[in-house]
């Protein structure tokens, strides 16, 4: 499955729950969306707080999956090809010295 279908079905997840309706209360707008997808960061950050190593393997795939799904909603109602923003993104850096 590609970002496309992901994304696809990810939307279809939102419509199921109402989310894209005009009175939502969950708005699916880029700023909530923005927040959201810094929200779910901090938990798959939370999930090494004050271990030394090792987390819960379904936990942290948990977790992933919620950032990718807030992304790839976020790229989706901003109107951004994500794909193509990783490869260009990629090329960019190809020529960048850390």
């Amino acid at each position: 499955m590609n970002l496309h279908q992901l994304t696809e079905e990810m939307n279809k997840f939102v419509a199921s729950k109402g989310w894209y309706e005009d009175d939502s209360p969950k708005e699916q707008n880029e700023r909530n969306l923005a927040i959201s997808l810094v929200l779910e960061a901090a938990e798959v950050l939370e999930l090494y707080q004050w271990k030394g190593s090792g987390v819960e393997r379904p936990l942290l795939e948990g977790e992933l999956a919620d950032v990718l799904l807030y992304l790839l909603q976020l790229a989706s109602v901003a109107g951004i090809d994500l794909e193509n923003a990783v490869l260009d993104k990629l090329a960019a850096n190809q020529d960048r010295t850390w």
